[in-house]
């Protein structure tokens, strides 16, 4: 019925010694074959299982460790980046981080030289906002769409391919104001060559600097074309010594930048100008491989009422066909349509074509990746893994501001705060908004987005402003009649602009008018006190004589005696003879008693000043 236990086996101690040596050996090859790796890549935070997996390590010896440096986890549990790449340096192993998108990479098939085809070369058109680059563009289009613009400014990227004697040219045109920093940055990301526009009357501006710092980042040829050269005051000399400064030395002059002097008005030197960019593209040898899934670059998204979600995508590679399943940023979806630069519906879109595409399940950012997958199936797997550790990144990222700044934000009671809800026609003009205006938090006062999105002013954008007490800021859009409405019954600000550097700076008003104004001292006049008398129940009256300036009745004085001030207060009278005055000028006799204070002597000295209130300048 009882089951015999079984003998322990006796070991000799020759024996359990070669046992021990055998399992030290099975350990040695064991690491031998998955050692450490010198280096790993993670993302903003990793569990503790997930990153003993990358460093070819039990969970449990990485829990040991973090335990011998005074932090407890658990194997599920997520640990910063920071406390990452000091655990894995204790095995000598270096981190590096990587994006969302790094983290859920799209395995491709690497382009057989064979495959590879010349390609259109992607320009994008820089410059300061009043340069004429979009004349420019239209000059080589030949269409108007310059009239409709506000203040001539670009309000968001557009794409347009143009065909030439000698080949196709793809054109970004991004904004040239300060606020779009960003949108000129996304618009380097697909470029192969950068025209820099500048009016020869004008020469170099900040912008045209700005614009430059982006086109030297992203590394590619740089075209300058000086525009405007039929004006009486063009100076086309001027602007190339300018540059030349900045090291785009003219051809002419020993250098390597092709200039070209244009008029995009009387549309003269375009051609020119066309040749050489198709000159340098020559000289590149661009190439892509057309029989691959398309790899796109979103370059501007926005919400369509008849269409619904729209997206201006430039194809680096592939040929994007209707029908195509995609994942673009964090959203999966199935090409519905493709539209040209021109608005014609098309079947097919190959590397370097500017295209408009229908059919995605939500709004993905400017410079987000657009990628071809096998099926719908596999595009829904890759969002929801970019969704889930999206939402990841964003919880860590409240999680991190509530605890570090708890302390800080208690005792920021002080701190004013001005709320926004930033809605636009497109999504990349939500973004340079959104990024110009946080630009102008100042320690004091602080401009919190609560929520920036693409499409029209709605009753859900109403309700949030009015329970956040937040204004709205409308760029290019209109509240429905509904909202509209809300609006009014919820006393919410609605903000509309079409011109995004009037927006910025309106706001930027606004906030100055929130700070504390600066309180400055003014000394208005001097005093000398002659005589002194004494008043029953009145107390120390002076017999006063106004050396300089004005002594008012609401005045702050000093009291000075021997050099020292006594005395800092209000007065409690002033007369001229028995009479209340409310000022007495310089060279005038006057009588006066102080607030709380009767030590007054013949010879003090009163200093008469007041406190002004001087409005203050968010940069001050």
């Amino acid at each position: 019925r009882f089951q015999q236990k079984p003998k322990k086996q006796v070991y000799s101690k020759e024996e359990e010694l070669e046992e021990k040596l055998l399992a030290i050996k099975k350990k040695s090859q064991e690491q031998k074959t998955n050692p450490v790796p010198k280096s790993i890549e993670i993302m903003e935070a990793i569990t503790v299982a997930d990153l003993a997996k990358k460093m070819n390590l039990k969970p449990n010896e990485l829990i040991s460790k973090l335990m011998s440096m005074g932090y407890m986890a658990t194997i599920n549990q997520q640990i910063d980046a920071e406390t990452a790449t000091i655990l894995a340096s204790e095995y000598g192993c270096d981190v590096h981080i990587v994006s969302l998108y790094e983290e859920t990479l799209i395995e491709k098939v690497a382009d057989r030289p064979e495959d590879l085809k010349p390609r259109p070369p992607i320009v994008t058109v820089m410059g300061h906002v009043d340069h004429g680059k979009t004349k420019l563009l239209d000059a080589i289009r030949k269409t108007n769409v310059v009239a409709g613009e506000y203040g001539g400014i670009t309000q968001h990227i557009g794409a347009y391919q143009v065909e030439t004697p000698r080949g196709k040219i793809t054109f970004l045109d991004t904004p040239g104001h300060a606020a779009f920093a960003e949108m000129r940055a996304r618009g380097s990301q697909v470029t192969d060559i950068v025209i820099l526009v500048v009016a020869s009357d004008d020469g170099v501006m900040p912008q045209t600097l700005e614009a430059l710092d982006h086109a030297k980042a992203a590394e590619v040829p740089i075209i300058v074309a000086i525009n405007k050269i039929d004006l009486p005051e063009a100076n086309p000399d001027r602007v190339k010594t300018q540059l030349s400064d900045h090291g785009l030395v003219p051809e002419e002059w020993g250098g390597q930048t092709m200039y070209f002097e244009i008029s995009a008005l009387q549309k003269k030197g375009i051609d020119e100008l066309l040749e050489g960019i198709l000159l340098t593209a020559e000289v590149m040898e661009l190439k892509a491989n057309y029989s691959c899934p398309a790899v796109a670059k979103v370059v501007e998204s926005r919400i369509d009422q008849g269409r619904g979600i729209v997206a201006t995508l430039i194809i680096e590679k592939g040929t994007l066909r209707v029908g195509d399943s995609f994942v673009a940023g964090i959203y999966p979806g199935r090409v519905r349509a493709i539209f040209n630069d021109k608005g014609v519906k098309i079947t097919e879109a190959t590397p370097s074509m500017p295209v408009e595409v229908i059919g995605f399940e939500g709004i993905p950012n400017a410079g987000d990746p657009f990628e071809v997958v096998e099926n719908e199936k596999v595009a829904r797997a890759y969002s929801l893994k970019r969704q889930e550790l999206k939402r990841a990144e964003e919880t860590r990222a409240l999680k991190k501001i509530s605890l570090d700044n708890l302390y800080d934000t208690i005792n920021e009671s002080n701190i004013k705060e001005l709320k926004v809800i930033i809605k636009a026609d497109v999504h990349g003009s939500v973004e340079a908004l959104k990024n110009a205006l946080e630009k102008l938090s100042t320690q004091e006062i602080h401009l919190n987005v609560i929520h920036a999105s693409a499409g029209a002013i709605n009753e859900t954008d109403i309700n949030l402003a009015s329970a956040s007490n937040a204004i709205i800021i409308g760029f290019n859009v209109r509240p429905t009649p509904k909202a509209k409405e809300l609006a009014d019954q919820e006393k919410v600000e609605i903000r509309k602009y079409n011109i995004i550097y009037k927006a910025i700076e309106e706001i930027q008003l606004a906030m100055e008018g929130m700070l504390a104004p600066e309180m400055k001292e003014v000394e208005i006049g001097t005093v000398e006190i002659r005589n002194i008398f004494k008043v029953p129940k009145v107390g120390t009256i002076g017999g006063c004589y106004v050396l300089s300036g004005v002594i008012r009745r609401t005045s702050n004085v000093r009291l000075i005696r021997d050099g020292i001030v006594i005395y800092d207060g209000k007065l409690a009278s002033l007369k001229r003879f028995k009479d209340d005055a409310r000022e007495v000028a310089a060279g005038f006799e006057c009588g006066l008693s102080l607030e709380n204070w009767n030590d007054l002597k013949e010879g003090d000295i009163l200093e008469v000043y007041e406190i002004q209130e001087i409005s203050r300048k968010l940069s001050s």
